[in-house]
């Protein structure tokens, strides 16, 4: 708990009432749900839904300051983890370290989807003091 900061509401929540948010220049392939606000600083963590139509791809190695826990849904894909491709299907799970740079190709038959945890919040605001 931080000081001057509410604790968030609890609810529980159904996947089919979350719509998808399609991630930019994608066309629909690649979508998201988010069960909670990201701009609710209540939260210290997100789980959400990551989606893959057929050639859905996460075009370019990413990385995030936090670490993040992946359970695979549905579908078959293949993962960047670091430097290796590493194929990926239903009940998988991975956990991946900050700055682990990561990207993603479903190539199909079918849907991609795996349920996603990320800490969110944690993290101090870096600045630099000039004397």
């Amino acid at each position: 708990m931080v000081e001057g900061i509410d604790l968030p509401e609890a609810f529980v929540t159904n996947e089919l009432d979350v719509p998808a948010g399609e991630m930019p220049e994608t066309n629909g392939a690649w979508t998201t749900q988010r069960f909670a606000d990201p701009s609710d600083i209540r939260h210290d963590m997100h789980v959400n839904i990551v989606n893959f139509e057929p050639g859905g791809v996460i075009p370019f190695p990413e990385t995030h300051v936090m670490e993040h826990g992946l359970y695979v849904l549905e579908g078959k894909a293949m993962y960047l983890l670091n430097d290796d491709w590493v194929e990926v299907q239903e009940g998988d799970f991975m956990w991946l370290r900050a700055f682990c740079p990561r990207a993603c190709y479903a190539g199909g038959p079918g849907r991609f989807r795996y349920l996603l945890y990320k800490d969110v919040n944690r993290h101090a605001t870096l600045s630099r003091q000039f004397v």
